[in-house]
């Protein structure tokens, strides 16, 4: 089977994104409509704040499954996993990959309710061996979910790679790395920092 590239993000993040950014956006055009000049220094970092953590929290993760690697696009960092380094793919609270020094969750794909079994589709099952736990499979696997989605098209080349060989022998120096978002670490206290500034004025 020829590889496909994809990514994967939540939907209801995108939208609580869109949700918040309006909120902030209301709160700080109704600040300033005010016209009060104190109020507007006090108070505006925390609502730029706001619509900026929701973009960063919500937004942007995402998982990228690509032919080389599996990347994880979390708020703060972003994980490169080359393929051999996996040595295990779980949905229990989120999806979520294990290598041998490192335990890496997916902020963008959150495993489903217990619930959701109660309206799944025969299709939301059908997920690949290494799915299965002791021949059942958890809500957090079902395809409809974005955890199971994103899983299952990881584990489908994660098994055809495992069995062709190519997961087999040492690993390459840098095959799990981890970079931080300095900017946006950065941003982040900047704007923590006008915000007590403008409290204590």
């Amino acid at each position: 089977m020829r590889f496909r590239p994809a990514s994967f993000r939540s939907t209801f993040s995108r939208v609580l994104t869109i949700v918040v950014l309006l909120v902030a956006a209301s709160a700080l055009v109704g600040l300033v409509a005010t016209g009060d000049l104190e109020s507007v220094l006090r108070s505006s970092a925390w609502f730029v704040l706001l619509g900026f953590a929701g973009f960063v929290l919500f937004w942007m993760p995402r998982v990228d499954v690509l032919e080389h690697e599996v990347t994880v696009r979390n708020p703060f960092s972003t994980w490169h996993i080359a393929w051999p380094a996996i040595e295990r793919i779980d949905t229990k609270w989120a999806l979520t990959l294990y290598t041998a020094g490192a335990r890496i969750e997916a902020w963008s794909a959150p495993a489903s309710g217990r619930f959701t079994v109660f309206q799944l589709g025969p299709d939301d099952t059908r997920v690949s061996e290494s799915g299965r736990l002791a021949g059942t499979i958890r809500p957090g696997d079902t395809l409809s979910s974005d955890s199971g989605a994103a899983a299952q098209h990881i584990r489908r080349h994660w098994e055809e790679l495992r069995d062709d060989g190519p997961l087999e022998g040492p690993l390459n120096p840098g095959a799990v790395r981890r970079d931080y978002h300095r900017g946006t670490i950065a941003l982040t206290l900047g704007l923590c920092a006008l915000g007590l500034a403008g409290a204590v004025l």
